[in-house]
């Protein structure tokens, strides 16, 4: 029989296995030996449980929601205290029996200094999920489960407890841990909100189908903006450790000043608001003020009305369709430059014909934005658009996400199944953001999709229907993936019935259409942003390289355009000082070197424009657009 390779992850597995084996046998414990079941008494766990009140009792619901999808797989729920103390558990009938005979039940210690390598103790001491199955325990008494457990930490990361799935070693799948992962990130969510009650507290992502769900940044703010904590995606999305956060305020997070952000959230309560992180990222937030907020206390709050009611927030929704993600058409995409209207008349060719389309482009082009105009201009417009990123899920979800499940088809199946984003697009479209991504395990399943146009979820016998159009992108060089065997070429030849390539926004001529179309979304949003730019700011824009493309563009104009709120014009004054970091050096000015803040520069466009006009300050401050107090500003400087 061949044996499967070692992978990365199992390799790094069996390390920690090993490693959990050393430390049992270093304790003392011996592999043959029958355990000790001491549990403690009643009046023990009652007094250890109030101990874990806070956690007990928002664990709970999670636990009985985990328990109904896992219910007849011959397994049990399982909370634990940071010591690995059964609290509580939920079983089977028929597997309890057997959990009772190696003392899965409460007031059971499960520590690795009990029970050895077992899923509690050891991700305890790991701090991270960890499966232990069959004889990977280090007891032969425990080589009957199979086991995954994840820490549950508290809103500052420190370890409460664990959630864990034990089971009969025979009915092991690898999905079993990624459900646990989302239980236990679902129980600290629930412990932040509840510490934080009091706060004000914000939900955000860069993707709007992600708020709501557990891949949502959370972060809770005291009534003067300073921020008290963040949750682990929160924290993901900001690129820094709490520590280092909680010396920042809100605007130097979110590119806004928190009266200004208390101001929108009171006008739409429950709306998705775009903010920028310090990052350059554009990500939708949803707010909630604290109950213990006074909001006559926010400076420029608005007033309450009369009856001292306030409009409730909405309960988090999937997608904000209005004021989320933009549903061009492409008309709207086409701005002048001679290479996209190119791309848009290809596109408009085939949309109402069953073609698959292979959008190309580097990151931030507007590959989602084309598909979404591709489907708005298609027969297939009232039908659904399913967009999926392969590389924002794990490999260990995907295959679930995209074809969908049975009810029972693993341990940890949802108990009337999911459908799928295959399933879900079914008579609209399905978009594959960054298919260059997907695993080739599901390469093959989506190229037989693509075959038959049937799709099989798992643990289903019966094959379903579905009547799609796809449209794919990447940023990869597919070809260079399939030369290296990472991209299945059969798979390629069926999704790209079209190619066509977005050329960066650097190389595109219609950058100044781009800002007056984006200027206007802008304003739709910030009332009293400016409608224009100053001369400089487009110079400056024009030599400007633009790594980050439409998508850099986008929240450039979007801050700047906060930062000069109720202004003439957006100013050099106004840019991110990181801006010129992006700017081609030969583009710069003769006698400058590459300046390090936008000041030196536009000192350096003034004296340019002075030179020009022999000296005449009005005419230099009318050509850049800037006030004359600007231009007299900077000649005292060189002076």
């Amino acid at each position: 029989m061949t044996r499967r390779p070692v992978t990365p992850h199992d390799a790094a597995h069996a390390d920690a296995i090993a490693q959990a084996h050393a430390r049992s046998r270093a304790i003392g414990l011996r592999a043959a030996e029958a355990p000790e079941f001491e549990a403690l008494r009643a009046g023990e766990l009652r007094d250890l449980i109030d101990t874990n009140h806070t956690l007990y009792h928002q664990a709970r619901p999670v636990m009985d929601a985990l328990h109904a999808q896992i219910v007849d797989t011959q397994s049990m729920v399982l909370l634990t205290d940071r010591n690995g103390v059964i609290l509580h558990s939920l079983g089977d009938t028929d597997f309890v029996e057997k959990a009772r005979r190696v003392a899965l039940r409460p007031g059971v210690s499960w520590s690795e200094r009990h029970r050895g390598t077992n899923a509690i103790g050891t991700a305890l001491v790991a701090g991270q999920p960890t499966t232990v199955h069959a004889d990977e325990h280090f007891l032969r008494a425990n080589h009957i489960l199979t086991c995954s457990c994840a820490p549950i930490a508290d809103p500052y990361g420190r370890t409460l407890g664990a959630l864990d799935v034990s089971g009969d070693s025979r009915g092991f799948h690898k999905h079993t841990l990624a459900l646990v992962r989302m239980s236990a990130q679902m129980i600290e969510n629930q412990l932040f909100n509840s510490d934080f009650a009091d706060a004000v507290r914000l939900q955000f992502h860069a993707r709007a189908e992600f708020i709501g769900t557990l891949y949502e940044g959370l972060a809770a703010f005291a009534p003067d903006g300073t921020l008290l904590c963040a949750n682990r995606s929160a924290l993901f999305q900001f690129g820094a450790p709490l520590a280092d956060l909680r010396q920042r305020d809100f605007a130097a997070l979110f590119g806004i000043g928190f009266p200004a952000f208390m101001q929108q959230l009171m006008r739409a309560p429950g709306d998705l608001l775009t903010l920028t992180l310090q990052s350059g990222v554009r990500v939708l937030a949803r707010g909630a003020p604290g109950t213990a907020l006074s909001l006559r206390d926010t400076p420029g709050a608005p007033a309450a009305p009369a009856s001292g009611k306030r409009t409730p927030p909405r309960p988090p929704a999937a997608e904000d369709k209005t004021s989320a993600v933009p549903q061009p058409t492409l008309a709207e995409l086409d701005t002048g430059d001679a290479r996209v209207h190119a791309v848009l008349q290809r596109v408009a060719r085939v949309r109402g014909r069953d073609i698959p389309v292979l959008v190309l482009g580097r990151t931030g082009t507007g590959k989602e934005w084309l598909a979404r105009a591709l489907h708005e201009d298609s027969p297939r417009r009232d039908a659904p658009f399913v967009a999926l990123n392969c590389a924002a899920l794990p490999e260990t979800l995907i295959e679930a996400e995209l074809f969908g499940y049975e009810d029972g088809a693993f341990t940890g199946a949802r108990r009337r199944g999911s459908p799928g984003k295959i399933a879900q697009a079914h008579g609209g479209t399905l978009f594959l953001d960054e298919i260059g991504d997907m695993p080739l395990a599901q390469q093959v399943r989506l190229m037989r999709v693509l075959q038959e146009r049937t799709v099989v979820p798992l643990g289903a016998s019966r094959a379903v229907p579905v009547d799609l159009r796809i449209v794919c992108a990447t940023h990869r060089d597919l070809r260079a993936m399939i030369a290296e065997g990472t991209f299945r070429e059969d798979l390629y030849y069926r999704i790209n019935g079209l190619v066509v390539t977005l050329p960066p926004l650097a190389e595109r001529s219609d950058l100044d259409a781009l800002v007056e179309s984006m200027l206007g979304a802008v304003r739709r949003e910030v009332r009293e942003a400016p409608a224009r730019l100053t001369p400089a700011v487009r110079d400056v824009f024009a030599r400007c390289r633009w790594p980050g493309n439409l998508r850099q563009l986008a929240n450039v104009l979007r801050t700047s355009a906060i930062l000069a709120e109720g202004e003439a014009a957006i100013d050099l004054d106004h840019l991110p000082e990181d801006l010129l970091d992006d700017c081609e050096s030969a583009t710069l000015p003769a006698h400058t070197s590459r300046p390090g803040r936008l000041e030196e520069w536009q000192a350096a466009l003034v004296e340019e424009a002075l030179a020009r006009h022999r000296g005449n300050v009005s005419a230099a401050a009318r050509e850049l657009g800037l006030a004359r107090n600007t231009v007299y500003r900077h000649m005292r400087r060189r002076r």
